[in-house]
């Protein structure tokens, strides 16, 4: 069986980690009956500087004739410094999002005992921590109307319905099941006419899920509680602005923001990609993280329902930081490279036959 993989390398660290998770994918395919075809698209800065375009016509055209996307990341100083560019590499992020309709970003955040001391977080408050946020990717503030009235004044509007509510509510709920049947719908129902749609709709909901239980939790204060006591979440579920600020708050609970990866899904296709950013200052360096990489090529193969592969990715992960492979943010004094890295993991994929 052949599967196509878009690839889109994207910014700065991007092209590095995903050659990573291709070793990987590559090392499955040499246990499974499955074979990989990767096709090579442009996004972000890299996509404006060939095309004037961050996210080209031809590259949603290779995306649509595939069979999932691995995505590396986005961004560029030169657009991030510069307040009036008119053409941003995130943009293309925004584009591909809405046009493939994925409508639903999934980031697990899972801490490693080998880890831990180096969280900012207190050891015994981060062991064991095993959750997942649900965030909604394609309506909210991100995508409402904005614009300036004048010099002096500008606004952004933020929009939900019914539907785009609760088709990633039934994934999240879906996902409880499977979990500890914990959902914590995150909002700010107090003050925005939105998050009181959001509270309404879910509830509804919840009536089909009774074995879930559903619980709602301020945006601010579960900000707070992700510090306080991170273990006490199951499953997150939150719009879009409030999602993409706590998942890369929760992200620091493990350690690194290089170790976690994210699956954004759609009703045809889906895209998987490390949490953080292009990190342009270690561009070639040989020096980035690519596990968050690596872990989102198992979430890929996931929607696959190549569920054995995907966890001997995850063990072959496991067991690379407990024998102390982990590259210079997490560890100062003794690293390996982000090729060292990627080699590794396949050999190990290999030798779990």
């Amino acid at each position: 069986m052949i599967k196509k993989i878009a690839v889109l390398k994207g910014d700065g660290i991007g092209p590095e980690v995903v050659e990573q998770a291709i070793k990987v994918l590559e090392a499955v395919s040499e246990i499974s009956n499955i074979r990989f075809v990767y096709i090579d698209a442009l996004i972000g800065a890299s996509a404006i500087d060939k095309t004037g375009n961050p996210l080209p016509d031809e590259t949603i055209d290779i995306c649509n004739n595939s069979d999932a996307i691995l995505l590396g990341a986005v961004g560029h100083p030169k657009y991030d410094n510069d307040p009036n560019a008119k053409i941003r590499p995130e943009q293309g992020l925004l584009k591909i999002r809405k046009t493939l309709g994925l409508f639903a970003n999934i980031r697990p955040i899972i801490t490693y005992d080998i880890l831990n001391s180096i969280s900012p977080l207190k050891e015994e408050n981060i062991k064991n921590v095993d959750f997942v946020v649900y965030r909604e990717l394609t309506g909210g503030i991100y995508f409402g109307d904005k614009g300036r009235k004048n010099e002096n004044e500008a606004y952004d509007c933020a929009n939900y319905s019914v539907e785009e509510i609760t088709r990633i509510s039934k994934l999240a709920f879906e996902a409880a099941q499977k979990r500890a049947k914990h959902l914590t719908l995150v909002d700010k129902a107090n003050v925005l006419e939105t998050s009181r749609l959001w509270r309404e709709t879910v509830k509804k909901i919840a009536k089909k899920y009774p074995d879930v239980t559903l619980d709602f939790m301020f945006v601010d204060n579960a900000a707070m509680q992700i510090i306080l006591n991170p273990s006490f979440f199951d499953v997150i579920l939150t719009e879009n602005m409030f999602g993409d600020i706590i998942t890369d708050e929760a992200s620091v609970i493990t350690g690194s923001i290089g170790m976690l990866p994210s699956a954004s899904v759609g009703n045809k296709i889906s895209l998987f990609e490390p949490i953080h950013g292009s990190y342009p200052q270690a561009s070639g360096k040989n020096i980035a993280n690519p596990y968050g990489t690596i872990l989102s090529a198992a979430y890929l193969l996931d929607s696959f329902d190549m569920f054995e592969e995907a966890n001997k990715i995850r063990k072959a992960v496991e067991q690379a930081l407990n024998e102390g492979y982990v590259t210079i943010d997490i560890n100062k004094k003794k690293y390996y490279g982000t090729n060292e890295i990627g080699d590794y993991i396949a050999k190990s994929i290999l030798s779990l036959q």
